[in-house]
C-alpha cells in the first residue's frame, strides 16, 4: 500500500473533518451525485427514445419475416454457420436496442417511483418492449428444435462459433420450454401478472411514509436510524417500521400469495420439480451444490451468528439483544461520518491498490456521472448497479448517508459496476453472468475496501468497531440470506395447500430468524411484519442465496489472493471479463477452486469464524 493510500484512507477513518454532531444532527457530506441518463436517451419526450422505439418495432416484424419457421432450413444448408450467425448477430442487436430503451425507462422510474409521469412512461415503455419481444419468442425456441448434430455441424470452423457459449446456455432450457403459443400466452399475460404485482409493490414501498421524531420518512432513512448509536432511536424506529408494515400487511400478503402462486403456475407448466429449481437453472448452478451450501450455513449457525450475537450481548451488558440492537453500532464505537469524496477516495484506492485498471473502471461512475446517491422522497430503496446494455455502460444508485456501510454498499455496487463494463465486450447474449457469479465482484470490491481501512485502524476501539461491523455484514451476507432464501422454501411450499394469511408468512418468518439469529437476539413484537419490505422476494424469488454463494465464494478467492498474490489480479479480471461466456466452474477453476466439492463452503466460512475469534480475543 503506498503513503497515498495510507493518508486517503487515515482521512476517511477520522470522518474526513465531518464528525457526526449527534445521533440526529444534519451532517454535510458534500455534493452527492445525481446520474446523467442522457447517455441513454435526454427525456421523456427524447426524439431519439420515439425513433429506437420505432426502429425496434419496425426491426422486430423484418426480423421475424426473414426467420421464423425457417431456422431448420437454415440448419440443413450447405452455407449454414454463416446464415444463423447472420441471424443470431441481428437477434443480439436487437436485445440491445430493446435493452436501452427498457433501461431507459426503468432507471428513470427507479429515480422517483412516486411521479406518475415516469410510472406510466415505465408502463407504457414496459408494454411495449414485452410486445416486441413476442415478435422475438419464437427464434430461441426453434434454435433450441435444431438438432443437436447440425447446429454441431454448423458452428464447426465457421463464424457461429463465436456463439457457441451462448447456444450451448439456452439449449439447457429445452427441458422446460413450451409450445410456441404456450410461451406467447405466458410473456403477454406477464404484464398483467407478475409484472403488474412487482410495480405494485414498488410503488407501495415508495409512498409509504414512517412517523419518527415528528418527521414523516421515507423506508431507507428510516432503516438508516436501525444503526444509530441510540438505543431510544433505534427502537422508536422499529416501532415505527413495524406499526407501518402491519397497517399496510395485508396487502403485502395479498402481493406475496399472488406472485407464489403465478410462480408455482409456471413451474407446473414448464415441469420443474423443485420451486428453486428455476432460479437454479437460471444461475446454472445445480440443485445439489445450493443444497451443500445451505446445509453448510445452517450448519455453521452455532459458530457464527450464536456465538457473534452472543458476543454482542455481552458487550451491551445485557443477557439478550432486542431485534432493533442487531445491527447496532457497538457501545464504544467511534462515531465517524464519511463525507462523499472520502467515501470515493477510499473506494477507489482500495480498487487501486489491488488493480490500477479496477480502478480505472470504477472512477469513470464517478467522473461521468453514472452514480445517483442522495437519499429523496420516491427514489427507490436499497442500492442496485444496472449494466444496461453492452452498447452504453452500466449505472449504480445508492441512498448515500454517510455511514460506514454506505461506504462498503458504494465498494459493493462499483464492484458490480467494474463487473458489467468488463464483461460488455462479450456482447448482449453473452455479457449477463449467472448471479452465482453476479456477486463476486462486488463482494470482493467490499472485501479490498474493509481490508485497506483495517490496515490503517490502529485505534484498539477503532480495530473492533470495524472487525464488529464487518462480521455483522457478512452474517448479513450469508446467514441472514441462507434464512431468507429458507423462508421463502416455507412460503413457496405451503402456498401449495392453499392462499397463506398474514399470521401464515408471519410465523414462518419468525421461525426461520428465530433459529438463524439464535438465542441471543430477542425477536419482540412487531419484528413478525419485517418480511414485508424485502424485495428480493417479490422480484427474484429465491435470488437470495447468490449473496451467500458470493460471500463464500469470495472468501475462498480472496484466501488465494493473500497466499499467492502474483498474478492473482490479472486471472481475476480475466474472470469478470468472461462475462457469461464461460461456467462457473469452468472460471474458478484457474483460482483451484471447486464449488461442487462438499469442503468448499466450509473454507468461506471457516474465515467469518477466524474474525469473530479475533474479536472475542480484543475482548
Amino acid at each position: 500500500m503506498t503513503d497515498r493510500t495510507r493518508v486517503s484512507f487515515a482521512r476517511a477513518l477520522a470522518g474526513g473533518g465531518a464528525q457526526a454532531a449527534g445521533a440526529t444532527a444534519p451532517v454535510d457530506l458534500g455534493p452527492l451525485p445525481q446520474w446523467r441518463l442522457d447517455d441513454l436517451y435526454e427525456g421523456m419526450d427524447s426524439p431519439r427514445f420515439a425513433a429506437d422505439l420505432g426502429r425496434a418495432a419496425a426491426d422486430c416484424k423484418r426480423f421475424a419475416a426473414a426467420y421464423q419457421g425457417k431456422l431448420a432450413a437454415f440448419a440443413e444448408s450447405v452455407d449454414a454457420g454463416r446464415s444463423l450467425f447472420d441471424a443470431v448477430r441481428e437477434y443480439e442487436d436487437l436485445q440491445d436496442l430493446m435493452g436501452r430503451i427498457m433501461s431507459y425507462a426503468s432507471l428513470l422510474y427507479a429515480g422517483d417511483t412516486s411521479d406518475p409521469a415516469r410510472a406510466k412512461f415505465f408502463g407504457d415503455a414496459q408494454e411495449k418492449v414485452t410486445a416486441l419481444a413476442g415478435e422475438l419468442l419464437f427464434f430461441e425456441l426453434e434454435l433450441n428444435r435444431l438438432d443437436d448434430a447440425r447446429l454441431d455441424a454448423a458452428m464447426r470452423d465457421t463464424p457461429l462459433a463465436h456463439y457457441r457459449p451462448w447456444l450451448a446456455d439456452i439449449r439447457k432450457e429445452r427441458p422446460h420450454q413450451l409450445s410456441d403459443e404456450l410461451e406467447q400466452v405466458f410473456l403477454e399475460k406477464s404484464m398483467s401478472g407478475a409484472a403488474a404485482w412487482n410495480r405494485l409493490f414498488d410503488e407501495t414501498i415508495a409512498s409509504l411514509r414512517f412517523s419518527f421524531a415528528g418527521e414523516e420518512l421515507t423506508l431507507e432513512p428510516l432503516l438508516g436510524k436501525l444503526q444509530d448509536p441510540d438505543g431510544g432511536v433505534r427502537e422508536a424506529a422499529a416501532a415505527s417500521l413495524a406499526k407501518t408494515l402491519g397497517g399496510n400487511l395485508r396487502l403485502f400478503t395479498l402481493v406475496m400469495n399472488a406472485l407464489v402462486k403465478d410462480k408455482e403456475i409456471s413451474d407446473r407448466w414448464r415441469k420443474f420439480a423443485d420451486v428453486a429449481d428455476s432460479r437454479h437453472l437460471a444461475n446454472r448452478v445445480e440443485r445439489e451444490v445450493v443444497e451443500a451450501l445451505e446445509a453448510a450455513v445452517t450448519d455453521a449457525y452455532p459458530r457464527l451468528s450464536h456465538r457473534y450475537y452472543a458476543l454482542k450481548a455481552r458487550w451491551f451488558g445485557k443477557p439478550q439483544l432486542e431485534h432493533w440492537d442487531r445491527n447496532a453500532p457497538l457501545p464504544d464505537a467511534p462515531t465517524r461520518i464519511f463525507p462523499w469524496r472520502d467515501a470515493r477516495d477510499t473506494v477507489l484506492d482500495a480498487y487501486s491498490a489491488f488493480s490500477p485498471r479496477m480502478a480505472d473502471v470504477a472512477r469513470r461512475f464517478f467522473e461521468e456521472g453514472w452514480i445517483d446517491a442522495p437519499p429523496r422522497p420516491g427514489k427507490a430503496p436499497g442500492a442496485f448497479a444496472h449494466p444496461t446494455t453492452p452498447s452504453a455502460h452500466p449505472y449504480v444508485l445508492v441512498n448515500y448517508l454517510g455511514k460506514p456501510r454506505d461506504v462498503m454498499t458504494l465498494a459493493h455496487e462499483l464492484g458490480h459496476g467494474v463487473h458489467q463494463t468488463l464483461a460488455a465486450p462479450n456482447g448482449a447474449l453473452m455479457a449477463p453472468t449467472p448471479l452465482t457469479l453476479a456477486e463476486t465482484a462486488s463482494v470482493f470490491g467490499e472485501m479490498l475496501t474493509f481490508r485497506a481501512l483495517l490496515a490503517s485502524a490502529d485505534d484498539k476501539a477503532m480495530r473492533r468497531s470495524m472487525l464488529a461491523a464487518k462480521v455483522e455484514d457478512m452474517l448479513n451476507t450469508v446467514v441472514r440470506q441462507i434464512a431468507f432464501y429458507k423462508f421463502e422454501r416455507r412460503v413457496h411450499l405451503e402456498r401449495r395447500a392453499g392462499e397463506l394469511t398474514p399470521e401464515a408468512i408471519s410465523a414462518a418468518w419468525m421461525s426461520v430468524q428465530g433459529e438463524s439469529l439464535g438465542p441471543a437476539i430477542r425477536l419482540g413484537p412487531g419484528y413478525e411484519t419485517f418480511w414485508a419490505y424485502i424485495g428480493h422476494f417479490i422480484h427474484s424469488p429465491f435470488y437470495v442465496y447468490a449473496y451467500a454463494f458470493g460471500d463464500c465464494l469470495v472468501n475462498s478467492l480472496y484466501g488465494v489472493y493473500q497466499r499467492a498474490p502474483a498474478g492473482f489480479a490479472e486471472r481475476y479480471l480475466a474472470m469478470l471479463a468472461a462475462g457469461g461466456s464461460k461456467p462457473y466452474a469452468e472460471l474458478l477453476a484457474p483460482f483451484g477452486l471447486d464449488a461442487g466439492d462438499p469442503a468448499f463452503w466450509g473454507i468461506g466460512l471457516s474465515l467469518i469464524e477466524q474474525m469473530i475469534g479475533e474479536l472475542e480475543a480484543l475482548g
